[in-house]
């Protein structure tokens, strides 16, 4: 039986800590990745050279993909190529049009076509952006969609699309909805390594509104462990909830790092928090209920906060050179202000 997976958008944050993880286990990872903004050949230099691994430049919504499909004749597809920051999104909304819905429609088809003829899964990684703002409790699998910016709305979108696949042409495919990742690799647009490189850097740390503003924090290596139990025994057709259950405020995520930095580096004296306006449509509050995954897959997250948020920190510190990878205004300027 082939050990061929696909990872697409393997050059960014999620995928390129999902080829490790798949790479260790033996696998043969294909990744794809369109090369954009967010793409980085660093989160992948380690392992380039490996027998196991091969990169190839595409688009997922290209004509090649189908090719490539009936070529490498993949175990399983992790579709993880997408934008994903919401400013941008604010920003520009037709470029998340493209990515994550026209450009999906395409591996869809793709992906319909090769299943019938090769066994293999579809797993679509997405967002709990999808379910808005949860002021109370926690968002089940069944809850509704209620997306609030353009990108929540493309991932939803995106999402829909994948079901209808599912039941309109029986392709074997699973939904999964994660909480915000943190860790290694992530592209400083988003909130804690914005504010480790702030920090590695004697800058200020800017805080939306008020930073009471509360997320769901999982590790990175946690998500990828609970992606590999939903490829092995996920069941087709169903979604998946990964969180790990703890929220945070903004602030608190801001303190903690501060908190961090200060036993493991010299912190200047600019490094202060300071609030700035809030964006538009800001959700205040995500959380997912993660019964089902922990109740069907035994999954939980080994990874508490204090050492994951320590390990990433210290991971930026001695790994300055990604940073150099990046333009600098994709890292320093502010997005999605709506003006």
């Amino acid at each position: 039986m082939s050990k061929n997976i696909i990872v697409t958008g393997g050059l960014g944050f999620i995928g390129s800590n999902l080829i490790e993880f798949l790479l260790e286990k033996k696998f043969f990872v294909l990744n794809i990745d369109k090369v954009t903004y967010s793409s980085n050949f660093y989160n992948v230099k380690k392992f380039k050279t490996l027998k196991n691994y091969k990169f190839i430049k595409s688009d997922i919504g290209d004509i090649k993909m189908k090719n490539i499909l009936f070529k490498y004749k993949p175990i399983c597809i992790f579709n993880l190529a997408a934008e994903t920051h919401v400013d941008r999104s604010i920003d520009n909304p037709k470029s998340f049009i493209q990515n994550n819905i026209v450009s999906v429609h395409n591996l869809l088809e793709n992906f319909r076509l090769f299943s019938k003829r090769y066994k293999s899964k579809l797993i679509h990684i997405s967002t709990d952006e999808v379910y808005g703002d949860i002021l109370k409790g926690r968002a089940s699998e069944k809850y509704s969609y209620k997306p609030s910016s353009p990108y929540a709305a493309s991932k939803a979108a995106s999402d829909h699309l994948v079901f209808s696949y599912i039941r309109t042409y029986k392709i074997p495919a699973i939904v999964t909805n994660c909480s915000n990742n943190y860790g290694p690799k992530q592209h400083p647009e988003k909130l804690i390594p914005k504010l480790i490189y702030n920090i590695l850097n004697n800058r200020n740390l800017p805080i939306y509104g008020k930073g009471i503003n509360s997320r769901e924090w999982i590790f990175v290596k946690d998500h990828c462990e609970a992606l590999f139990k939903i490829f092995k025994n996920g069941k087709i057709g169903e979604f998946y909830n990964i969180g790990s259950n703890k929220n945070l405020s903004n602030l608190e995520v801001c303190r903690s790092l501060l908190a961090i930095s200060k036993k493991l580096t010299k912190v200047g004296k600019k490094v202060k928090i300071y609030f700035v306006k809030d964006r538009p449509g800001h959700d205040i509050r995500y959380a997912l209920d993660s019964k089902k995954i922990r109740r069907e897959l035994k999954f939980r997250p080994k990874t508490n906060f204090t050492t994951g948020i320590k390990y990433t920190f210290e991971w930026y510190k001695n790994n300055k050179s990604y940073y150099k990878y990046l333009p600098r205004k994709d890292i320093l300027r502010r997005l999605g202000q709506n003006d």
